[in-house]
């Protein structure tokens, strides 16, 4: 009777939630993921299928890159119909990127893809891992009267936050808050229930087949502005061989220097080709290029808004667009548009 047992498979990456210490030398290494229920006997109590994947050799998440992030697509997609939803353990440093990029390579998700970790190993005393490991496992199995998905979204859950995947990044190295969803509102909250937000959650068209996205380009930058840029950094960077798309972090709501040299470089850039899009260094709040004359600037020098973008979702868009070899005009379009709830447009 799979409708009396939910199902849900926990794919481990690596990262500090699957590690344990080392009596002997301190060090934190992987352990066995069978390991799990011996630190977590609480799993027990689910009256849930729980299965489990797991990288070999798990992987920091410091080494993350396309091919891990297409690796999880592959199994996600495989396995899609034997589960009710997929629970991700990342580690914290690049989790906001692959929550990002899975958003757009899960084309037609209409289940729940819950990202965890901890900032504390599983096996430590006051883990974070625990907590946050029961709850992901609890909302990937959480269902609609009608047997819907309460949340089919790539979401990241931590410390009692769920939090769009794509609007989601990390602010903090040490605390157990360590994400933070600066533009969009958490779509529940955990205390002693679990709070779902049923209007900021999207709504999957269920006729639709989940379609799997694999293919990433990598030509993109990353360029944040900063007084006493020089002009030499800026022609270097934009003069990458193969270089395609950059992601430029300006000041406040989208403004830059002034300079002739700065605004004729980046179109020049623009006229070779290259998709430059403006997202604001400021951790809460959007780009708007017409509020400002040096927005404006920026507009007729071909750079595109970014609006209330993440730097984590811009450059895992870009890099999803770039891979599948749509021309210039489409890809400025579409990091114009919001395709998976990434980026909030003004009404036009």
């Amino acid at each position: 009777m799979k409708a009396d047992y939910p199902s849900v498979l926990l794919i481990y990456t690596g990262g500090t939630i699957g590690m344990i210490e080392n009596p002997e030398t301190g060090a934190l290494e992987n352990f066995n993921f069978d390991h799990l229920l011996k630190h977590v006997p609480e799993l027990k109590k689910f009256n849930y299928h729980i299965s489990s994947f797991q990288f070999n050799p798990p992987i920091d998440s410091s080494d993350m890159e396309p091919a891990f992030w297409a690796q999880l697509v592959q199994i996600i997609y495989d396995n899609y119909d034997n589960f009710d939803g997929f629970v991700i353990l990342h580690g914290t440093d690049t989790m906001a990127y692959t929550a990002s990029a899975l958003s757009f390579m899960l084309e037609n998700l209409s289940k729940p893809v819950i990202l965890t970790g901890s900032q504390l190993p599983i096996g430590t005393l006051r883990t974070d891992g625990k907590e946050n490991l029961i709850t992901a496992i609890e909302i990937a199995a959480a269902k609609n009267p009608d047997g819907s998905a309460i949340v089919p979204e790539v979401c990241i859950f931590f410390e009692n936050h769920l939090m769009r995947g794509n609007r989601t990044t990390k602010i903090n190295a040490e605390n157990f808050n360590a994400f933070r969803s600066f533009n969009y509102p958490p779509l529940a909250r955990v205390g002693i229930h679990i709070k779902y937000e049923p209007n900021l959650i999207r709504k999957p068209d269920p006729t639709k087949p989940l379609k799997p996205h694999y293919l990433f380009d990598t030509n993109v930058v990353i360029l944040t502005l900063f007084p006493g840029i020089q002009e030499d950094i800026i022609a270097a960077v934009l003069q990458v061989p193969g270089l395609k798309a950059v992601v430029l972090k300006t000041f406040g709501s989208g403004n830059a220097p002034q300079k002739e040299w700065f605004i004729r470089q980046l179109k020049e850039a623009t006229d070779r080709g290259i998709i430059i899009v403006n997202i604001t260094q400021c951790a809460s709040g959007a780009v708007e290029m017409e509020r400002y004359g040096t927005g404006i600037q920026l507009l007729q020098a071909g750079v595109i808004s970014g609006y209330d973008s993440t730097p984590e979702c811009a450059v895992t868009k870009l890099m999803f667009l770039l891979g599948h070899g749509l021309n210039n005009q489409e890809i400025r379009h579409k990091m114009n548009s919001c395709l998976i709830g990434e980026i909030t447009k003004p009404a036009e």
